[in-house]
C-alpha cells in the first residue's frame, strides 16, 4: 500500500509522540490543494493534533499541456516542506502521502515524485482511481445516515470528480459502483472560463458534465433507488464546503459549522446563482472563498448542479472530510486489527 514507517528505536518499539501514544499523518496532494492532517487515535476515532492546507495548483495547465510546470512544482514542494516540518515536530509514528488525478495524468509525474523525495524526504504515492474512491468512502463513513439504504458520495476535485454509489447496511458501507470523471474545477475553468462566467457559459458547463455523468447513471439502479426516498447524497469537496459557508453567512470558514450540514437543492441553487452573478473581485472578497478560489468556484457549482439535476435527491450532506480521514482510519485500523478496511468492499 506504500505506507511510510519511521525507523524503529533500538529497543524495537515504534516511535511514539511526546504524549505517549502513536501519532499518524496523512497528506492528500490533489490537483489544486495540498492538505495535511496529523492525529492520534481515540476510542471514538481520532483527535486532530495539527492540520495544514494550501492551494498549490499543481495541476495548472495539465489539461492543456499534459505536464506540470516548474512554477507549479515549486509551489507544491514549498507546501510539502511545511508539511514535513509539522510531521517532524509532532513526532509522527506512521504516515501516508498520496497524490491523485494530476499525478495520474501528468507526463512528468515520475520526475516530480523523485523531486518530492529528494527535496522533502516524503514518499509520494500516486494512488489509483479505485483506491481514491475507497478512501473517500472510508473518510466520509461517519456522516452516512442510518436511515438511508443507499448513498451517492462524490468528491469534486481540481482535475477529476469521483462518484461512488454504495449500499449502506447500518454501519457497513458497500461500494456497488464508482467512476472517476476527467473533469474538475481547474480543468473545467481552464476550458470554459473562471474569472467571468455568463449564464450561457454556466449552462454549457452543466451540459458538458451531465453528458459525462450519463454512463455512470446507466449502469446503476440509482434513479429507481432515488424514487424510494432512501438515498443520501453526500458531497466531499472544497466546492460543497464553500457553498455551505456562503449559505450560512460565516464571517470566516468554521469547519464545525460546515461538516455534516444538510443543504437542500434550493439552497445550493440560490448560492450558485449569487456567485455566478458576481464578478471575480466580489467573489474574492468573500471570507469563505478568497482570491485563490474565486476563479474556480463557479465551475465547481456547475459540476455540483449537474450532479443535482441528474440525481434529484432534493438535498445533500456536506462533508469536510475525505481522503485524509480515510488514510488515517486505514492506518490506525491496520495497526490495531491487522487490516485496513474491514467494512468497505470495493
Amino acid at each position: 500500500m506504500g505506507f511510510r514507517k519511521y525507523p524503529r528505536r533500538a529497543n524495537g518499539s515504534r516511535r511514539r509522540s511526546a504524549k505517549g501514544g502513536p501519532t499518524y499523518a496523512a497528506i492528500d496532494l490533489g490537483t489544486n490543494n495540498c492538505r495535511l492532517l496529523i492525529a492520534r487515535p481515540t476510542v471514538f476515532g481520532f483527535k486532530v493534533v495539527d492540520a495544514f492546507s494550501r492551494i498549490v495548483r499543481l495541476g495548472e495547465g495539465v489539461s492543456t499541456n499534459g505536464c506540470f510546470t516548474s512554477e507549479a512544482m515549486s509551489r507544491t514542494i514549498a507546501a510539502l516542506k511545511i508539511c514535513m516540518k509539522k510531521i517532524r515536530r509532532s513526532g509522527v509514528s506512521r504516515m501516508r502521502c498520496v497524490a491523485t488525478e494530476a499525478c495520474r495524468r501528468s507526463s512528468n509525474a515520475d520526475a516530480f515524485q523523485e523531486l518530492v523525495g529528494s527535496e522533502t524526504g516524503l514518499d509520494l504515492e500516486i494512488i489509483s482511481e479505485a483506491e481514491e474512491a475507497r478512501l473517500a468512502v472510508q473518510g466520509c463513513a461517519p456522516l452516512l445516515s442510518p436511515d438511508a439504504v443507499w448513498a451517492l458520495v462524490f468528491d469534486i476535485g481540481g482535475g477529476s470528480t469521483e462518484l461512488i454509489w454504495l449500499r449502506y447496511h447500518g454501519s457497513v458501507p458497500e461500494i456497488l459502483a464508482w467512476t472517476s470523471l476527467p473533469c474538475g474545477v481547474v480543468s473545467l475553468a481552464e476550458n470554459h472560463g473562471g474569472d467571468r462566467v455568463t449564464r450561457t457559459d454556466y449552462e454549457v458547463m452543466v451540459r458538458h458534465v451531465r453528458e459525462m455523468l450519463s454512463p455512470f447513471g446507466a449502469k446503476t439502479d440509482m434513479s429507481a433507488a432515488i424514487n424510494t426516498g432512501k438515498v443520501q447524497m453526500l458531497g466531499s469537496s472544497g466546492t460543497v464546503t464553500t457553498v455551505a459557508g456562503v449559505h450560512l453567512g460565516l464571517p470566516h470558514y468554521i469547519r464545525s459549522r460546515v461538516d455534516g450540514q444538510r443543504l437542500t437543492f434550493c439552497e445550493v441553487d440560490a448560492v450558485s446563482a449569487r456567485l455566478m452573478d458576481m464578478d471575480y473581485e466580489t467573489r474574492a472578497a468573500m471570507p469563505c472563498i478568497g482570491p485563490d478560489r474565486a476563479d474556480l468556484v463557479v465551475a465547481g457549482c456547475a459540476i455540483l448542479d449537474a450532479i443535482q439535476r441528474t440525481w434529484p435527491t432534493g438535498g445533500l450532506t456536506v462533508a469536510d472530510r475525505g481522503l485524509r480521514e480515510g488514510l488515517l482510519f486505514g492506518m490506525m485500523r491496520q495497526d490495531r486489527d491487522g487490516q485496513d478496511t474491514a467494512s468497505i468492499h470495493a
